[in-house]
């Protein structure tokens, strides 16, 4: 039998996949938390017994999302030669694999409510923070130039994908 704290953080779970889901497909201001519920086959009430208002699970979707993108990076082991192919890679896996969660944070961009704001802020920290450790770890010189061009071609990559144009993707990613 499964305690309520274990049914608790599982319908915590089931809210924040399915919001991710109707925020990518409806955009932040146009989705509702009672399209979210629906989603999990919940009350609308039961979501906000979870969170607060959809700003907070906006944030909590988001917050999922960069910690998905920060795991998956850690994860990446290549020689110096292969660090950024591997780590493009990973990305465009993820790209495939969560759509949903890059277009949310593509949204995010856009919105200027302070605290989706601040969690955009600390995830590209995080990410940029990451992959210089890792540029560094790998003895690579100017570690900074290579954060700067990855973090780059994966805007660019977002926003390819988040207007359907693949062409606007950097060709030499694609090799």
């Amino acid at each position: 039998m499964k305690s309520s704290e274990t049914i608790s953080v599982n319908r915590r779970e089931q809210i924040l996949e399915a919001a991710v889901v109707v925020f990518a497909e409806h955009g932040y201001f146009r989705a509702t938390t009672a399209q979210v519920a629906e989603r999990v086959g919940i009350s609308q009430p039961y979501v906000f017994k979870v969170f607060k208002n959809k700003e907070e699970l906006f944030v909590a979707a988001l917050k999922k999302a960069f910690e998905r993108i920060v795991q998956t990076f850690e994860g990446i082991q290549a020689s110096p030669e292969n660090l950024l192919k591997e780590a493009i890679k990973a990305y465009e896996v993820l790209m495939e694999t969560h759509p949903n969660e890059i277009i949310l944070q593509v949204q995010a961009l856009g919105i200027r409510d302070e605290e989706i704001r601040r969690t955009m802020q600390e995830g590209m920290h995080q990410v940029t923070s990451l992959m210089e450790e890792k540029f560094t770890a790998a003895g690579m010189e100017h570690p900074e130039v290579w954060v700067s061009s990855f973090m780059a071609n994966g805007m660019l990559c977002n926003i390819s994908m988040a207007l359907g144009m693949p062409e606007l993707k950097p060709k030499h990613l694609e090799e």
